[in-house]
């Protein structure tokens, strides 16, 4: 293969995970949390943690997902992709417009990057974004996924902490979710077509 189609290859990898994790992730709690966060502290240090932790988060979920990518037969490993995928689809479309509100209650004696950081990396440890990620990156170039997906992650919290409340009060949080929904289910079902 040539640098410049490996070159395509990585970025048409990064690319496909940065929308797909970008839209698996607008709206969800590890947003809310930067926002309830940074309305009550300096938004630098709610980004700063926001992003170490999903470096943290996705760089577990890469590994993992090529590890049982070298252990498994492809086949296999490819029907779980399809299989993971649909479900993330299934439960997007699926969404309703009155869940996850949580309140989020700062511990005392913690600075803002380690309680964003806790609260991130406890928010999304086995969460779908997570399961996605690891499921890319046993079929696809893991730096490329971690790349794409912490890049998705980044853009995602910074729209929380800085514009969040009144992004989310003008979009049609519903409409992201079919939107991300349906994603998901195009990737399920091109990985069936890679079964075959």
């Amino acid at each position: 293969m040539s640098e410049t189609a490996a070159a395509g290859a990585w970025l048409s990898s990064a690319g496909a995970t940065f929308l797909l994790i970008a839209l698996a992730e607008f709206g969800d709690k590890s947003q809310l949390v930067c926002m309830t966060l940074a309305a009550r502290h300096r938004g630098l240090p709610v980004a700063l943690g926001a992003v170490a932790a999903f470096a943290l988060l996705n760089l577990l979920a890469v590994l993992f997902g090529a590890a049982v990518a070298a252990w498994l037969p492809q086949w296999v490993v490819i029907a779980a992709v399809a299989v993971l995928f649909a479900v993330f689809g299934i439960n997007a479309l699926r969404y309703r417009e009155e869940s996850e509100d949580d309140e989020v209650e700062e511990k005392s004696g913690h600075g803002v990057f380690a309680t964003t950081f806790l609260l991130i990396f406890l928010a999304e440890f086995g969460d779908k974004t997570q399961i996605a990620v690891a499921g890319l990156g046993s079929a696809a170039d893991a730096a490329a996924v971690w790349s794409g997906a912490t890049l998705a992650l980044t853009a995602t919290s910074l729209l929380g902490v800085y514009a969040g409340r009144r992004l989310l009060k003008r979009l049609p949080l519903l409409w992201i979710h079919r939107v991300s929904g349906i994603l998901f289910l195009l990737l399920a079902a091109y990985a069936v077509m890679q079964l075959f």
